[in-house]
C-alpha cells in the first residue's frame, strides 16, 4: 500500500482527484447519514412518503449519471460536468436551508442534490484513465486508498456532528456545511481541474451515438452484472437509512449515537482498506469481495437484535471489515467491465447505483410494512448474500487475476 500511496503522491492529479472524494465523502456523511432522520423528525415525512423521494432522488441520479457517462465517453466535457455537479451539491443545500420546509427538503433531494453524485464516478473514471498503464494490482491499490479517503469523513465528521447534536445543534445544520462543501469544490475545479484539451491523461472515445452507447451498457451479461453488483451495495444503501432510524427508536439512544457508529465502523474500514493493497497480491480480488460481503451481511442481519444493547458497538466489526473488502474492490471490477472507457465505466458506477438504491429502498418499504425496521435489515442481508454467490457462479471460470 505504500507503494500506491507513493504513485498517487508523484501524480497531481490523482491528488486533485483524492482532495475532491474528500469532500465528497463529507457530502455523503453529512447529508447521507442523517437525512432519514431529517426527513421523518424535522420535516415530518412518513416511512412512505420518504421511500417515494428516494426512488425519485435514485432516477434523477442515475439518469444523471448515465447522461454524464456517455457524454463524456463521447466528447471532452469533463471539467464542464464536474462543475455542474458541484454547483448542484451548494445549490440543494441553500435551498433546504432557506425554505426550512417538506417541500423544499423534497425538491433539493429529488432535483438538485441527486446530480452530485455524478461527481463520485467522475472521479473514479479520471483516477481510471490515469492509472490505465498500470498492472491491475496497482490499479486496484491506488483505486482502494481513493475510496478511504471518501470513507474517512465519516469518521471526522460524524464524530463532530454527534457532539454538536448532542450539545442541542439543529440537524438541519449538516445543510450549512453542505452548501460550503460545495461552494470549495467548484473552486478546486475551476483552478485544478486540467482543462479537457490539455487533459494528462489518454482517453480514447467511442464514437458512439447516445442510443448505441446506451445498448452497450445494457448488453445482457454487462447488465446481469451491473445487477448483481448493485444488489450487493444494496446493504450499504439500506443501513444508510435504518441505522439512524433503528437506534432512533430505542430509549436513550439518538443522533450522537448514530454518528458514533458510523464513525467507528468507518475508522476500522478505512484501515482495512488500506491493507487491501496486499491482500491483492496474494487473493483474487471476486474472492476478497466476497468474503467482504458475507461478513457485512452477517452484521446487518445481526442489526436489530443488537441495537438496543452494549453488544451494538461490536457490530462496528463486521461492517467495517466487511465493508472494507467490498467497497474498495467492486469499483474495479465494474470499470473492467467495459475495458479502459472510463466515460462508460463511469456509467455501470450509475446503472450500479440504481439497482442498490432501488433495491434498497424496495427492502426498506418492504420491511417497513410488514414487520418493522429490523425486517428490513434481515431482507436487505438475504440480497446481498445471494447476489455475491450469483457473481460467484457467473465469474467461476474467470482468469486468476481477476
Amino acid at each position: 500500500m505504500i507503494h500506491a500511496f507513493r504513485l498517487i503522491g508523484r501524480d497531481p492529479t490523482l491528488r486533485l482527484m483524492m482532495l475532491a472524494m474528500l469532500l465528497q465523502g463529507g457530502f455523503a456523511a453529512s447529508v447521507g447519514t442523517y437525512q432519514s432522520l431529517i426527513a421523518v423528525t424535522v420535516f415530518g415525512l412518513s416511512d412512505n412518503g420518504y421511500a417515494l423521494v428516494l426512488v425519485a432522488s435514485l432516477l434523477v441520479s442515475v439518469t444523471a449519471s448515465i447522461g454524464v457517462g456517455i457524454l463524456t465517453d463521447q466528447r471532452p466535457s469533463r471539467r464542464a460536468l464536474a462543475l455542474c455537479a458541484a454547483g448542484a451539491m451548494a445549490a440543494g443545500a441553500l435551498l433546504v436551508l432557506a425554505g426550512r420546509s417538506a417541500p423544499a427538503f423534497v425538491l433539493a433531494h429529488v432535483l438538485l442534490l441527486p446530480v452530485t453524485g455524478t461527481l463520485f464516478g467522475q472521479l473514479f473514471a479520471v483516477a481510471r484513465l490515469v492509472t490505465a498503464p498500470l498492472p491491475r494490482a496497482d490499479r486496484d491499490g491506488i483505486m482502494a486508498i481513493i475510496r478511504a479517503t471518501f470513507a474517512l469523513p465519516f469518521v471526522v465528521l460524524l464524530a463532530i456532528w454527534g457532539l454538536l447534536f448532542d450539545a442541542g445543534a439543529p440537524l438541519i445544520a449538516v445543510y450549512g456545511w453542505t452548501a460550503i462543501t460545495g461552494a470549495v469544490l467548484m473552486a478546486l475545479i475551476l483552478t485544478r481541474w486540467p482543462h479537457d484539451a490539455q487533459a494528462p491523461w489518454t482517453e480514447v472515445k467511442s464514437g458512439l451515438g447516445f442510443r448505441a452507447a446506451l445498448s452497450e451498457l445494457t448488453h445482457g451479461p454487462v447488465l446481469l452484472r451491473v445487477g448483481l453488483v448493485g444488489a450487493i451495495h444494496s446493504g450499504s444503501a439500506l443501513s444508510g437509512v435504518i441505522v439512524g432510524l433503528l437506534l432512533n427508536a430505542v430509549p436513550g439512544r439518538g443522533a450522537g449515537d448514530v454518528g458514533a457508529f458510523f464513525a467507528i465502523f468507518v475508522a476500522l474500514e478505512i484501515a482495512v482498506t488500506l491493507s487491501i493493497g496486499a491482500l491483492r497480491r496474494h487473493f483474487r480480488r471476486l474472492h476478497i469481495i466476497a468474503v467482504g460481503v458475507f461478513i457485512y451481511a452477517a452484521g446487518m442481519a445481526l442489526l436489530p437484535v443488537l441495537a438496543g444493547g452494549p453488544a451494538l458497538w461490536l457490530l462496528c466489526l463486521p461492517y467495517g471489515i466487511g465493508g472494507a473488502m467490498l467497497y474498495a474492490l467492486a469499483i474495479g471490477y465494474l470499470q473492467d467491465l467495459l475495458g479502459s472507457r472510463a466515460g462508460a465505466g463511469a456509467s455501470l458506477l450509475a446503472l450500479q447505483q440504481i439497482a442498490a438504491q432501488g433495491l434498497g429502498a424496495l427492502a426498506f418499504a418492504l420491511g417497513a410494512a410488514l414487520g418493522g425496521y429490523g425486517l428490513a435489515a434481515v431482507i436487505g442481508s438475504v440480497v446481498m448474500t445471494l447476489a455475491m454467490l450469483a457473481i460467484l457462479w457467473l465469474d467461476r471460470n474467470a482468469p486468476l487475476d481477476a
